[in-house]
């Protein structure tokens, strides 16, 4: 599938960066609008290198905000919408919920609507394989496994992606969902658990484990993510669903260990703590579809792309602090002063 002018959604935040940084690399005559609210989540210095690039058009705003999303594909003729905009913190959306709808649901309703008035070509909804639920000790999920969240944030997730399948059944909209796994890389926000264990491995500050820490997770390389993305948006059949999985399965508590391994560090920072409510147990991806149909699996292993995420957060030292005491809240305005979006 062809497409000229892209809109990415969510480009200033973790996945979304690592997103239009690869774009840029492998898709030089594209034209990227990236739509970025900028909340705690997004980081325009994650993007620092990549804002003067011709092909590289950064606005300011919500995914909610339908004239905005209505002017900029007017504007910019869009012909595409990636959409990794979301609220994506399981903690945070137990104790307020009520983002997580706005911009989950109702944002992505907005681009669904404006999208089909403004006549894209294809809408691809990044989705999560927590839309699934929880697995027992076997099985895998399949693109036909009943979705049966378990938390505000996957019940949030959820309900966009049979938006977006309404909007291919009842409009003819041509749409495709991707559901990952984990992913784990350079410019993930400190809250998350690796970045968060590196972090405090490197101050010797106890390493919070949640419960027996024998959660299961699939571990994605970011990157490997991105390809995905990307691969499914051209070559994807139109209303299908992917999963996207990193063939990594790993315990919270196998990963935290190798991450101290790594850095030197003693298992005694291990801290367990009290575990969360509806903690799901295990996650586990069959992505033997996106490999059958459409010839990609991932290429980094799980102990290489570890090394990497850990040597990288180690040299960008910088970019970590200017997260934790919050000084990445000001760069927009230091790099934008009060022009506000350029539209």
């Amino acid at each position: 599938m062809d497409c000229h002018s892209l809109l990415v959604t969510g480009g200033a935040g973790f996945i979304g960066s690592n997103f239009v940084r690869l774009l840029l690399g492998e898709a030089p005559g594209l034209r990227i609008v990236n739509l970025d609210a900028l909340t705690y989540a997004g980081n325009l210095a994650s993007l620092d290198d990549c804002l003067d690039a011709p092909s590289h058009h950064f606005v300011r705003g919500s995914i909610t905000d339908a004239q905005l999303v209505r002017d900029l594909m007017r504007k910019h003729a869009i012909d595409g919408v990636i959409n990794f905009a979301a609220e994506s913190h399981v903690d945070r959306s137990i104790t307020g919920p009520q983002v997580f709808i706005d911009t989950n649901v109702s944002g992505t309703l907005t681009l669904l609507a404006e999208g089909l008035n403004a006549g894209i070509r294809r809408f691809l909804q990044v989705s999560t394989d927590e839309v699934y639920g929880s697995l027992g000790a076997a099985g895998a999920f399949t693109e036909t496994t009943p979705v049966s969240p378990n938390s505000p944030y996957s019940a949030s997730k959820a309900a966009a992606d049979h938006l977006v399948r309404a909007y291919h059944e009842t409009h003819g909209l041509d749409t495709v969902i991707t559901r990952c796994s984990n992913n784990y890389g350079p410019y993930q926000f400190p809250e998350k658990l690796v970045p968060l264990m590196i972090m405090n491995a490197r101050q010797d500050k106890p390493l919070p484990v949640y419960g027996d820490g024998l959660n299961v997770r699939d571990w994605l390389y970011v990157r490997d993510h991105c390809r995905a993305v990307w691969t499914a948006f051209r070559r994807g059949a139109a209303g299908e669903v992917y999963n996207i999985g990193g063939n990594n399965e790993r315990t919270n508590i196998e990963l935290v260990r190798s991450i101290l391994r790594y850095l030197g560090k003693p298992e005694s920072l291990i801290t367990f703590v009290k575990d969360r409510p509806g903690h799901d147990r295990r996650y586990a991806i069959d992505a033997s579809k996106i490999k059958r149909d459409l010839d990609w699996e991932p290429a980094v292993a799980f102990d290489a792309g570890l090394a990497a995420t850990i040597d990288w957060y180690v040299a960008n030292t910088a970019w970590l602090q200017q997260v934790v005491s919050g000084e990445y809240k000001d760069y927009y305005e230091k790099m934008y002063g009060n022009r506000g979006n350029a539209g």
